[in-house]
């Protein structure tokens, strides 16, 4: 019920299964006290996101936040793969996706109206994010969120794009959505 830290698990929508975990290990004092006051937005994270098994896919992570967000995307050695800068004046939230020389490769937009968001490059969708309702119970009574994550087949799975993407879902939730 008191709950500071943030908690996600991914699944495979065909199977069911549970392919990511993403958790906030290291949550410091000072942070779990203000998630529960209106600077709950303003507040740093780190998450890291693993296998079920334990192993360390990449991390997302941001420092203190007081008007725009910018945050760090790391592999799984701590390497920085890429940042997510936000648009200061946005409605329903834009995020430029850039790699780790800082050249963008798609921008992240979102509609005011709704939860909807896409990864666009040009005039090409690479990836789409929606909420998905999870019943009157759980949206009246948690603050538990399902996002569907579906990514263009002109993204290959080798494409550092791919594993931005991912790592932005949880900005979406962390920076716009909270």
């Amino acid at each position: 019920m008191l709950k500071a830290s943030n908690n996600y698990d991914v699944f495979d929508p065909q199977t069911g299964q549970k392919v990511l975990e993403c958790r906030e290990p290291n949550l410091g004092i000072f942070s779990k006290i203000f998630r529960f006051t209106d600077y709950k937005r303003m507040t740093p994270f780190n998450i890291e996101i693993r296998t079920p098994e334990g192993g360390k896919v990449l991390s997302v992570k941001r420092g203190i936040s007081l008007l725009f967000s910018k945050v760090e995307v790391l592999d799984e050695n701590d390497i920085v793969v890429g940042y997510f800068n936000q648009k200061l004046f946005s409605i329903g939230g834009k995020f430029d996706v850039l790699n780790a020389q800082g050249t963008s490769i798609c921008t992240l937009k979102g509609k005011w109206t709704s939860w909807d968001f896409r990864f666009v490059k040009g005039n090409a969708e690479l990836a789409h994010v929606s909420k998905k309702w999870a019943g009157v119970g759980k949206e009246l009574f948690t603050t538990a969120d399902n996002y569907m994550l579906s990514i263009s087949n002109a993204v290959g799975s080798t494409d550092s794009a791919r594993v931005l993407i991912v790592a932005a879902v949880m900005c979406i939730d962390m920076v716009l959505k909270e």
